[in-house]
């Protein structure tokens, strides 16, 4: 008996699929056939959805949100592997979101250090925008992750070497991430 009383599987527990792609390399090793998703012949093609205006608003300082940006690359990448019509258009805006706010806070720690005066004590605090950051990535990594998953179990293009996150994470490293997507660094 378990003495926790907590039974069930626990959600991420057991291995982790393998992608169609790992599967076709290795001969397809268990012999089952592989998963494909029937789309259908009746869809239309379009080029893109409709961007939510909120995606790239102009923010109180007076830039542009850089989300609109991140929504588009994110949409071109899923339609290059094919799988621009598996992944929810509300997942690919809240992955976007999120990590232009991540880079928002990220920008603010640049700019204005991380140390913080406290408002009634004035004595120094840790930055308001490193906790932020912190949050916003783990927002961030979340959604890219459901949206990986997906591809990683669907795709039947190789997607290991073209991922988007991958260029965002090294132009914001190296500072070109505002220069290269036409905001303005301070």
């Amino acid at each position: 008996m378990n003495s926790t009383l907590h039974g069930g599987k626990r959600v991420g527990a057991g291995r982790k699929k393998k992608s169609n792609i790992e599967k076709l390399e290795n001969g397809n090793p268990g012999g089952r056939k592989l998963t494909e998703i029937d789309i259908g012949e009746d869809l239309q093609a379009v080029d893109m959805p409709p961007i939510k205006e909120y995606l790239y608003a102009p923010q109180r300082d007076g830039t542009t949100f850089a989300a609109k940006e991140l929504f588009e690359e994110t949409y071109k990448w899923l339609v290059r592997v094919k799988c621009e019509k598996l992944v929810p258009t509300h997942l690919i805006e809240q992955y976007a979101i999120s990590q232009a706010r991540y880079i928002q806070c990220a920008e603010a720690v640049t700019k204005y250090g991380l140390i913080a005066k406290h408002p009634t004590t004035g004595g120094p605090i840790q930055s308001p925008y490193v906790n932020m950051a912190s949050n916003f990535m783990k927002q961030s990594t979340c959604a890219w992750n459901q949206i990986y998953q997906i591809v990683k179990e669907n795709s039947s293009v190789d997607f290991r070497y073209n991922n988007p996150r991958d260029d965002v994470m090294e132009s914001l490293l190296n500072g070109t991430w505002w220069d290269q997507h036409g905001g303005r660094r301070r």
